[in-house]
């Protein structure tokens, strides 16, 4: 399994995103995952640049392949613009670039004042949007009126030769179930085996993603003080991480979550074996790559600790 690192745009600047992903290449991670978010998930995680600007710069200071997760190509913006910012990304990086799709929060999504789908309704958009953005991918002049989108000679001039794989999230089956028929891979967080081997089934054996997150500090009680702090919605169950609309709504959800819940689920500290039994968890349930963020200040310690301690463990 391969392990790649996780750039939360939701707690880092725009600056230290691409530190953060300069440093991981020279740690030996072996590719970015990256978050697109209008908002974070809470106030006092305090960012949420624009995805699309954050990966031109990466392309300019690594050479890692990128893949956001993920872009929700529905709501908040039409699949042509999402169609035409991956292709330009895409060729930045000299094809080293996965578009990463889901069906989105109403946390980022709602902004634009409509309602907010429910879930079948979502699945469709999806759907649709996936299939419009491959099209316009062809390089041709595409007209199109479908149920949810329309474009009127459309045409996007700059994407790879070879245009970007689209990868799909999914949480329940009916998601699930479209992952394996329209995407090329699929983007999980759960340490599922069920679930990847559901999709993995279902697709006739495509790659799987999967993202997770650690709380580096010198001191486990030091890492959950930041994972309990920064992301305690993290510990948020069911379907309120899809539903809830503003990071007020998730700070008021989140105070019902204890720091016994976070101590029990956070990987937290800098014992290696902490870190590497969780990789070892993801590696058991069937993934093929894995990726790693951070939560707390000591991202710079996070990356070369895993350079050091964990990465050469793993061989």
């Amino acid at each position: 399994m391969r392990i790649g690192y996780f750039l939360s745009t939701e707690e880092y600047s725009p600056a230290e995103l691409v530190a953060q992903a300069a440093a991981a290449e020279q740690a030996g991670f072996t590719g970015l995952w990256i978050s697109d978010h209008f908002h974070p998930w809470n106030n006092e995680q305090g960012n949420s640049p624009l995805v699309w600007s954050v990966i031109g710069a990466i392309s300019q200071v690594c050479d890692l392949h990128v893949t956001t997760a993920v872009t929700c190509p529905t709501v908040r913006v039409h699949p042509a613009i999402v169609a035409q910012a991956a292709g330009t990304c895409a060729e930045l990086l000299d094809g080293r670039f996965t578009l990463g799709v889901g069906t989105g929060e109403a946390l980022n999504e709602s902004i634009m004042g409509g309602p907010w789908p429910p879930l079948d309704v979502r699945l469709d958009m999806l759907e649709e949007a996936v299939a419009l953005i491959r099209e316009l991918w062809t390089g041709e002049v595409v007209t199109s009126r479908g149920s949810h989108y329309t474009v009127d000679h459309a045409r996007i001039y700059n994407v790879p030769d070879t245009p970007p794989e689209i990868f799909v999230s999914a949480f329940g089956p009916k998601a699930l179930e479209l992952a394996a028929r329209i995407g090329d891979g699929y983007i999980g967080t759960a340490a599922d085996a069920d679930l990847v081997a559901r999709f993995k089934e279902a697709s006739g054996g495509k790659p799987a993603q999967a993202g997770a997150k650690v709380a580096f500090a010198p001191t486990q009680e030091e890492g959950w003080e930041h994972a309990h702090r920064l992301w305690p919605n993290a510990g948020l169950p069911g379907e309120l991480a899809q539903v809830l609309p503003t990071p007020e709504h998730f700070e008021q959800a989140t105070e019902l979550v204890t720091m016994d819940s976070t101590r029990e689920s956070v990987v937290a500290g800098n014992d290696p074996e902490d870190h590497l039994r969780q990789i070892r968890e993801y590696a058991a349930a069937g993934y093929d790559e894995l990726y790693l963020a951070n939560m707390g200040p000591n991202f710079v310690e996070m990356i070369e600790f895993y350079g050091k301690e964990v990465l050469p463990a793993l061989g």
